[in-house]
């Protein structure tokens, strides 16, 4: 589950990022919302969900007025003339856990956008606010570049303004100038459902590694117990990747060692009680223990990732 408005809004507080706060009518269009902030004082924006044929995806936010010609992104970004294309609704939902028309920058808050590149248009930074949909299209916030910057370098996203109306010459001897800001891995969509066991082996299933593909086979589970399935699953690399995963762990084991002390103390109809305290132990201590694990993979993520940049040799 993403973050909602509410949680936004609470994180730009606590970051000391000032904003101003404008509620309308649910809007679609950059038209639209002009009609109930564009007399405010700010610049409006357009934010368009991009992808590549590799699965990639892509934030572009910018001026209202600044033109983006995608064939030309492309190119400078190193996918081709065609490279690059709205992305599906369907993704929206699954990569970047936004509704239709609610794509700004704050979409990378969510942990499942941490492989979406953002691209930002050099002209935000001449604007004294502009203004953005806090995840949510019925309210629109206005706050200047420097404190956008705050916001996304605080979930490990680095800025990187450019000139999206440029058109520069990419050839062979003028490589691309935005090839440094595609994804270093694919993002991709929800499985597609499971095929029926085959008599022909185990399935080969294509995965990406360095962006050079590779065969991985999968391996049909045991019969183990279900219990020993979930104390594996908890217990891999692949559960503590998962801060809805990883929090689940932590609550339930500081959860189950609280009660177990207090239900020493208690009777039987007290039980209703220890019910309680394990509630709202995991109510109040679920959404900051997220916030602060996918921060932390956040920030890890992103040294991770230098680190691997500075160590590749230099290509060109």
């Amino acid at each position: 589950m993403g973050h909602t408005k509410e949680q936004l809004l609470s994180l730009l507080q606590e970051l000391k990022i000032e904003f101003s706060q404008y509620e309308h009518p649910v809007v679609l269009t950059v038209e639209e919302q002009a009609k109930y902030v564009g007399q405010k004082n700010g610049a409006l924006t357009k934010n368009l969900f991009l992808k590549d044929k590799k699965q990639r995806f892509y934030i572009v936010s910018a001026l209202a007025e600044t033109k983006v010609d995608l064939k030309v992104l492309s190119q400078r970004l190193g996918l081709g003339k065609g490279g690059l294309r709205m992305a599906p609704e369907e993704a929206l939902g699954e990569i970047i856990q936004v509704p239709l028309g609610c794509v700004t920058p704050f979409s990378l808050v969510n942990e499942s956008a941490r492989n979406v590149s953002m691209l930002l248009d050099q002209r935000l930074k001449t604007q004294e606010y502009c203004f953005f949909h806090p995840l949510s299209n019925d309210v629109s916030i206005a706050l200047n570049a420097h404190d956008l910057d705050k916001f996304l370098n605080s979930i490990g996203k680095p800025p990187a303004y450019v000139d999206l109306e440029a058109d520069p010459t990419v050839g062979k001897d003028q490589p691309p100038d935005l090839a440094g800001l595609v994804p270093s891995g694919a993002t991709v969509l929800s499985d597609p459902p499971e095929n029926k066991a085959s008599s022909q082996g185990p399935e080969k299933i294509p995965v990406s590694v360095n962006n050079k593909p590779t065969a991985v086979t999968a391996v049909k589970p045991s019969d183990a117990s279900e219990k020993e399935k979930s104390r594996a699953a908890a217990n891999s690399p692949i559960a503590f990747a998962d801060p809805d995963k990883f929090v689940e762990e932590i609550l339930e084991k500081t959860v189950s060692t609280a009660l177990s002390g207090i239900k020493q103390h208690i009777d039987k109809d007290q039980e209703q009680l220890s019910i309680t305290i394990s509630n709202h132990m995991r109510k109040q201590l679920g959404a900051q223990l997220k916030f602060i694990s996918t921060m932390f993979k956040n920030t890890a993520y992103t040294e991770g990732f230098r680190a691997g940049i500075h160590c590749q040799p230099n290509k060109w």
